[in-house]
């Protein structure tokens, strides 16, 4: 988890474009993320096997 002062200095709009740093909106953390979600592999995962996320289902084969 990160801290809150990490996660609003990430809010805030950067000086320069190269140097946004995205962050999963639940819990702060910035490597495994999915721009197209907007969230970390490790919510993504437990949201998806829930099924709160419309569109995406296990696969198996």
């Amino acid at each position: 988890m990160a801290k809150e002062s990490t996660k609003a200095r990430a809010k805030k709009k950067p000086k320069f474009s190269s140097r946004i740093v995205r962050r999963c909106f639940i819990c702060g953390r910035k490597y495994g993320y999915m721009r197209k979600f907007d969230m970390c592999r490790i919510h993504f995962r437990e949201l998806a096997g829930e099924g709160f996320l419309p569109g995406v289902k296990k696969s198996s084969w």
